[in-house]
Protein backbone atom coordinates (compact mmCIF):
# COMPACT_ATOMS: atom_id res chain seq x y z
CA UNK A 1 0.00 0.00 0.00
CA UNK A 2 1.27 3.14 -0.74
CA UNK A 3 0.96 5.31 2.80
CA UNK A 4 1.39 8.77 0.59
CA UNK A 5 -1.91 7.72 -1.52
CA UNK A 6 -5.32 8.76 -0.62
CA UNK A 7 -6.34 6.58 2.08
CA UNK A 8 -9.78 7.57 3.42
CA UNK A 9 -12.44 4.78 4.31
CA UNK A 10 -15.17 3.97 6.48
CA UNK A 11 -14.67 3.08 9.78
CA UNK A 12 -16.08 0.22 9.06
CA UNK A 13 -13.79 -0.34 6.72
CA UNK A 14 -10.63 -0.07 8.32
CA UNK A 15 -11.74 -2.16 11.35
CA UNK A 16 -12.15 -4.76 8.91
CA UNK A 17 -9.15 -4.23 7.04
CA UNK A 18 -6.77 -3.74 10.21
CA UNK A 19 -8.24 -5.36 13.05
CA UNK A 20 -8.05 -9.25 13.40
CA UNK A 21 -8.87 -11.54 15.74
CA UNK A 22 -5.78 -12.46 18.47
CA UNK A 23 -4.39 -8.84 17.45
CA UNK A 24 -2.34 -6.22 19.63
CA UNK A 25 -4.61 -3.17 19.58
CA UNK A 26 -3.28 0.20 20.45
CA UNK A 27 -6.07 2.75 21.47
CA UNK A 28 -4.36 5.95 22.94
CA UNK A 29 -5.35 9.38 24.11
CA UNK A 30 -4.89 10.86 27.34
CA UNK A 31 -8.91 11.96 28.17
CA UNK A 32 -8.87 13.90 25.14
CA UNK A 33 -9.79 12.36 22.01
CA UNK A 34 -10.12 8.62 23.35
CA UNK A 35 -11.24 6.60 20.35
CA UNK A 36 -14.09 5.88 21.22
CA UNK A 37 -15.98 5.32 18.25
CA UNK A 38 -13.17 2.70 17.05
CA UNK A 39 -13.98 0.94 20.00
CA UNK A 40 -17.78 0.85 19.07
CA UNK A 41 -16.82 -0.14 15.72
CA UNK A 42 -14.51 -3.40 17.35
CA UNK A 43 -17.49 -4.65 19.29
CA UNK A 44 -19.90 -4.47 16.22
CA UNK A 45 -17.44 -6.20 14.03
CA UNK A 46 -17.23 -8.98 17.28
CA UNK A 47 -13.41 -9.19 17.07
CA UNK A 48 -11.97 -11.65 19.74
CA UNK A 49 -8.97 -12.34 21.62
CA UNK A 50 -7.87 -9.14 21.45
CA UNK A 51 -4.78 -8.01 23.57
CA UNK A 52 -5.50 -3.95 23.81
CA UNK A 53 -2.45 -1.75 24.78
CA UNK A 54 -4.00 1.38 26.35
CA UNK A 55 -2.00 3.89 29.19
CA UNK A 56 -5.32 5.04 30.76
CA UNK A 57 -7.56 1.75 30.32
CA UNK A 58 -11.09 3.55 30.65
CA UNK A 59 -14.85 3.36 29.55
CA UNK A 60 -13.96 2.38 26.24
CA UNK A 61 -11.83 -0.74 27.73
CA UNK A 62 -14.32 -1.18 30.13
CA UNK A 63 -17.20 -1.64 26.89
CA UNK A 64 -15.29 -3.94 25.12
CA UNK A 65 -14.52 -6.32 27.84
CA UNK A 66 -17.96 -6.77 28.20
CA UNK A 67 -18.39 -7.29 24.90
CA UNK A 68 -16.47 -10.05 24.50
CA UNK A 69 -13.47 -8.63 22.55
CA UNK A 70 -10.28 -8.16 24.99
CA UNK A 71 -8.72 -11.07 26.49
CA UNK A 72 -5.41 -9.42 27.78
CA UNK A 73 -4.66 -5.79 28.82
CA UNK A 74 -1.34 -3.81 29.31
CA UNK A 75 -1.81 -0.72 30.99
CA UNK A 76 -0.13 2.01 33.61
CA UNK A 77 -3.73 3.04 34.58
CA UNK A 78 -7.27 1.73 35.24
CA UNK A 79 -10.04 3.52 36.35
CA UNK A 80 -13.40 5.65 35.33
CA UNK A 81 -11.14 9.20 34.46
CA UNK A 82 -12.07 10.14 38.47
CA UNK A 83 -15.38 9.82 38.00
CA UNK A 84 -16.05 6.52 39.61
CA UNK A 85 -14.74 2.44 38.44
CA UNK A 86 -14.96 -0.05 35.81
CA UNK A 87 -17.36 -2.83 36.68
CA UNK A 88 -16.76 -5.21 34.08
CA UNK A 89 -12.97 -4.77 34.04
CA UNK A 90 -13.29 -5.32 38.16
CA UNK A 91 -15.03 -8.03 37.80
CA UNK A 92 -12.49 -10.05 35.46
CA UNK A 93 -9.44 -9.19 37.33
CA UNK A 94 -10.77 -9.32 41.07
CA UNK A 95 -13.15 -12.12 40.62
CA UNK A 96 -12.70 -14.07 37.32
CA UNK A 97 -16.37 -13.40 36.16
CA UNK A 98 -17.39 -14.44 33.79
CA UNK A 99 -13.70 -15.29 32.84
CA UNK A 100 -10.19 -14.19 33.55
CA UNK A 101 -8.54 -11.46 32.44
CA UNK A 102 -4.33 -10.87 31.59
CA UNK A 103 -3.25 -7.81 33.16
CA UNK A 104 0.15 -6.51 32.35
CA UNK A 105 0.82 -3.24 34.63
CA UNK A 106 3.56 -0.56 34.09
CA UNK A 107 3.53 2.97 35.50
CA UNK A 108 2.52 5.76 32.65
CA UNK A 109 6.04 6.41 32.44
CA UNK A 110 6.93 3.27 31.82
CA UNK A 111 4.54 2.59 28.95
CA UNK A 112 5.56 5.99 27.49
CA UNK A 113 9.02 3.87 27.64
CA UNK A 114 7.64 0.71 25.92
CA UNK A 115 6.14 3.01 23.00
CA UNK A 116 9.40 4.68 22.62
CA UNK A 117 11.31 1.42 22.70
CA UNK A 118 8.21 0.24 20.07
CA UNK A 119 8.84 3.05 17.83
CA UNK A 120 12.60 3.27 17.46
CA UNK A 121 12.81 -0.67 17.53
CA UNK A 122 14.89 -1.04 20.41
CA UNK A 123 15.29 -4.17 22.27
CA UNK A 124 14.19 -2.44 25.57
CA UNK A 125 14.27 1.19 27.32
CA UNK A 126 15.74 2.12 30.47
CA UNK A 127 14.33 4.08 33.04
CA UNK A 128 15.17 4.98 36.92
CA UNK A 129 11.69 5.40 38.13
CA UNK A 130 10.85 1.86 39.62
CA UNK A 131 12.87 1.92 42.26
CA UNK A 132 11.35 1.53 45.40
CA UNK A 133 8.38 0.15 43.25
CA UNK A 134 6.42 -3.41 43.78
CA UNK A 135 5.51 -2.84 39.64
CA UNK A 136 8.73 -5.25 39.44
CA UNK A 137 7.57 -8.18 41.80
CA UNK A 138 4.46 -8.49 39.82
CA UNK A 139 5.41 -8.44 36.25
CA UNK A 140 8.23 -10.00 34.95
CA UNK A 141 8.66 -7.65 32.50
CA UNK A 142 10.31 -5.06 34.20
CA UNK A 143 13.90 -6.68 34.33
CA UNK A 144 17.39 -4.99 35.01
CA UNK A 145 20.44 -4.90 33.10
CA UNK A 146 24.06 -3.40 33.92
CA UNK A 147 24.78 -0.36 32.67
CA UNK A 148 27.85 -0.29 30.26
CA UNK A 149 28.86 3.11 31.68
CA UNK A 150 30.04 4.14 35.24
CA UNK A 151 27.70 5.02 37.86
CA UNK A 152 28.65 8.66 39.34
CA UNK A 153 30.38 6.78 42.23
CA UNK A 154 32.47 5.18 39.97
CA UNK A 155 30.93 1.86 40.25
CA UNK A 156 28.69 -0.43 38.37
CA UNK A 157 25.00 0.45 37.96
CA UNK A 158 21.90 -1.77 37.83
CA UNK A 159 19.22 -0.13 35.92
CA UNK A 160 15.41 -0.83 35.20
CA UNK A 161 14.46 -1.95 31.75
CA UNK A 162 11.11 -2.21 29.79
CA UNK A 163 10.17 -4.21 26.74
CA UNK A 164 9.08 -2.24 23.37
CA UNK A 165 5.65 -2.75 22.19
CA UNK A 166 4.69 -3.00 18.58
CA UNK A 167 1.01 -3.41 18.03
CA UNK A 168 -0.58 -5.16 15.28
CA UNK A 169 -2.47 -1.43 15.09
CA UNK A 170 -2.58 1.86 16.55
CA UNK A 171 -5.66 3.57 16.71
CA UNK A 172 -5.90 7.53 17.75
CA UNK A 173 -8.72 10.15 17.69
CA UNK A 174 -7.40 13.99 16.28
CA UNK A 175 -8.75 17.06 15.20
CA UNK A 176 -8.01 16.69 11.37
CA UNK A 177 -6.21 15.14 8.98
CA UNK A 178 -5.52 15.61 4.95
CA UNK A 179 -6.44 12.91 2.52
CA UNK A 180 -3.25 11.61 3.04
CA UNK A 181 -3.22 11.23 6.62
CA UNK A 182 -1.06 14.21 8.08
CA UNK A 183 -2.80 14.39 11.39
CA UNK A 184 -2.95 17.76 13.34
CA UNK A 185 -3.78 17.53 17.03
CA UNK A 186 -3.62 20.37 19.34
CA UNK A 187 -4.79 21.03 23.55
CA UNK A 188 -3.69 17.74 25.62
CA UNK A 189 -1.86 15.33 23.66
CA UNK A 190 -0.53 11.98 24.77
CA UNK A 191 1.49 9.26 23.24
CA UNK A 192 -0.33 9.30 20.10
CA UNK A 193 2.69 9.64 18.13
CA UNK A 194 5.20 7.17 19.49
CA UNK A 195 2.01 4.78 19.85
CA UNK A 196 1.92 5.08 16.13
CA UNK A 197 5.13 4.63 15.06
CA UNK A 198 5.77 1.52 17.21
CA UNK A 199 2.62 0.06 14.95
CA UNK A 200 3.19 -2.20 12.33
CA UNK A 201 -0.62 -0.70 10.83
CA UNK A 202 -2.11 3.02 11.70
CA UNK A 203 -5.73 3.59 12.04
CA UNK A 204 -6.33 8.17 12.19
CA UNK A 205 -9.65 9.05 13.02
CA UNK A 206 -10.33 13.15 12.75
CA UNK A 207 -13.27 15.00 13.77
CA UNK A 208 -13.18 16.29 9.81
CA UNK A 209 -10.83 16.11 6.81
CA UNK A 210 -9.09 19.42 5.61
CA UNK A 211 -7.45 20.30 2.26
CA UNK A 212 -4.02 19.26 2.05
CA UNK A 213 -3.09 23.08 2.04
CA UNK A 214 -4.63 24.01 5.50
CA UNK A 215 -2.26 21.63 6.82
CA UNK A 216 0.54 23.15 5.13
CA UNK A 217 -0.52 26.00 6.39
CA UNK A 218 0.41 25.50 9.93
CA UNK A 219 2.89 22.28 9.84
CA UNK A 220 4.01 22.21 13.67
CA UNK A 221 0.38 21.23 14.25
CA UNK A 222 0.80 17.97 12.30
CA UNK A 223 1.64 15.57 14.95
CA UNK A 224 1.35 12.26 13.03
CA UNK A 225 2.57 12.54 9.33
CA UNK A 226 0.97 10.99 6.47
CA UNK A 227 3.89 8.03 5.71
CA UNK A 228 2.98 6.72 9.55
CA UNK A 229 -0.65 6.51 8.44
CA UNK A 230 -2.80 3.57 7.02
CA UNK A 231 -6.32 4.92 6.68
CA UNK A 232 -8.04 8.07 7.50
CA UNK A 233 -11.68 7.71 9.11
CA UNK A 234 -13.71 10.92 9.09
CA UNK A 235 -16.11 10.21 12.83
CA UNK A 236 -17.10 13.88 13.61
CA UNK A 237 -17.55 13.42 17.70
CA UNK A 238 -16.18 10.13 17.61
CA UNK A 239 -14.46 11.06 20.80
CA UNK A 240 -17.40 11.14 23.19
CA UNK A 241 -17.16 11.34 26.07
CA UNK A 242 -14.09 12.38 26.14
CA UNK A 243 -13.47 15.65 24.58
CA UNK A 244 -12.20 17.31 21.46
CA UNK A 245 -10.26 20.15 22.03
CA UNK A 246 -12.14 22.86 19.97
CA UNK A 247 -14.84 21.08 18.99
CA UNK A 248 -17.02 19.38 21.68
CA UNK A 249 -16.51 19.46 25.70
CA UNK A 250 -16.03 16.44 27.64
CA UNK A 251 -19.27 14.55 28.38
CA UNK A 252 -19.11 14.45 32.57
CA UNK A 253 -22.69 13.79 33.33
CA UNK A 254 -21.35 10.57 31.41
CA UNK A 255 -18.49 9.63 33.05
CA UNK A 256 -20.63 10.16 36.68
CA UNK A 257 -23.40 7.58 35.26
CA UNK A 258 -20.75 4.77 34.11
CA UNK A 259 -19.90 3.25 37.15
CA UNK A 260 -23.47 2.64 37.92
CA UNK A 261 -23.90 1.29 34.45
CA UNK A 262 -20.86 -1.00 34.69
CA UNK A 263 -21.61 -1.99 38.02
CA UNK A 264 -24.45 -4.21 36.90
CA UNK A 265 -23.49 -6.95 34.30
CA UNK A 266 -27.17 -6.68 32.96
CA UNK A 267 -27.70 -2.91 32.69
CA UNK A 268 -24.14 -2.53 31.16
CA UNK A 269 -25.31 -5.74 28.59
CA UNK A 270 -28.69 -3.56 28.12
CA UNK A 271 -26.99 -0.29 27.56
CA UNK A 272 -24.26 -2.06 24.72
CA UNK A 273 -26.93 -3.51 23.16
CA UNK A 274 -29.01 -0.17 23.06
CA UNK A 275 -25.68 2.11 22.11
CA UNK A 276 -23.48 -0.36 20.20
CA UNK A 277 -25.11 -3.13 19.07
CA UNK A 278 -28.36 -1.14 18.12
CA UNK A 279 -26.53 1.34 16.09
CA UNK A 280 -25.58 0.55 12.65
CA UNK A 281 -22.32 3.04 13.48
CA UNK A 282 -21.21 6.56 14.82
CA UNK A 283 -23.37 8.37 12.93
CA UNK A 284 -26.32 6.68 14.21
CA UNK A 285 -25.28 6.98 17.49
CA UNK A 286 -24.93 10.39 17.27
CA UNK A 287 -27.96 11.30 16.06
CA UNK A 288 -29.99 8.97 18.74
CA UNK A 289 -28.64 11.52 21.50
CA UNK A 290 -30.38 14.01 19.81
CA UNK A 291 -28.75 17.62 19.12
CA UNK A 292 -30.35 19.09 22.30
CA UNK A 293 -27.75 16.95 23.87
CA UNK A 294 -24.82 18.28 21.29
CA UNK A 295 -25.56 21.58 22.14
CA UNK A 296 -24.94 20.97 25.74
CA UNK A 297 -21.62 19.95 25.23
CA UNK A 298 -20.57 22.77 22.18
CA UNK A 299 -17.86 25.34 22.63
CA UNK A 300 -16.89 28.86 22.31
CA UNK A 301 -14.30 29.92 19.95
CA UNK A 302 -11.08 30.59 21.53
CA UNK A 303 -8.81 31.18 18.37
CA UNK A 304 -4.80 31.21 18.16
CA UNK A 305 -3.26 34.29 17.33
CA UNK A 306 -1.79 33.47 13.44
CA UNK A 307 1.71 32.67 12.93
CA UNK A 308 3.66 34.26 10.34
CA UNK A 309 5.88 31.36 8.58
CA UNK A 310 7.77 33.60 6.01
CA UNK A 311 8.25 32.49 2.70
CA UNK A 312 11.76 33.10 0.19
CA UNK A 313 11.30 36.11 -1.79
Amino acid sequence: MDRTAGKVMSMREAVASFVHDGDTVSLEGFTHLIPTAAGHEIIRQGRRNLTVVRMTADIVVDQMLAAGCVTRLVSSFVGNSSAGSLGELRRRIEHADPEPLAFEEYSHYGMVCRYLAGAQRLPFHPLRSYAGSDLPSVNPGIRKVTSPYPAADGGTEQIYVVPPVNPDVTIVHAQRADRRGNTQVWGLTGVQAEAVFAAEKAVVVVEELVADQVVRSDPNRTLIPAHAVDAVVVCPRGAHPSFAQGYYDRDNAFYRSWSAISKDPARLREWLAEWVYGTADHAEYVAKQGEEFWAGLAVGEALSEPVDYGRRL
